[in-house]
């Protein structure tokens, strides 16, 4: 992690009155983890990474990149285990992320450009849920 931002895991994000998001991995300036709040205002973030799960599908895929991407949050990660595949998405604006990337598992890396330099992510070794891979 460069100097100055930190990788924290139990961020919420305030959405509606009655929910809030919470992304499985954030990136925020050091800082403000040092005040560790409960909510983080999404103008702090750079980064977000989710893991999906049979049950998060839609929200991973649809409603978190439209909401995160219309916070301006640069860069969206999601990692797959039911398709064996990460998706990257860079880029925001008011209606999703204008920049999409799907990377298969598999011998090759993740990198993904961040305003805080690259992220390389090694895929070889994530899990897949044999039960539920895309078979295509």
């Amino acid at each position: 992690m460069p100097p100055g931002w930190a990788l924290v895991g139990d961020v919420a994000f305030p959405f509606d009155d009655a929910n809030e998001f919470c992304p499985g991995l954030a990136v925020i300036p050091a800082e403000a983890e040092a005040v560790n709040r409960a909510a983080y205002p999404a103008g702090l973030i750079e980064f977000v990474a989710e893991v999906v799960s049979p049950e998060s599908v839609r929200r991973d895929y649809e409603l978190k990149p439209r909401w995160y991407a219309s916070r301006g949050i640069a860069n969206h990660l999601v990692s797959d285990p039911l398709r064996g595949h990460v998706v990257t998405m860079w880029n925001p604006g008011p209606d999703g992320y204008r920049g999409r990337d799907l990377i298969p598992y598999g011998p090759g890396l993740c990198v993904v450009d961040t305003p805080l330099g690259k992220l390389t992510l090694p895929t070889a070794r994530l899990p897949v849920d044999p039960e539920a891979a895309d078979p295509s």
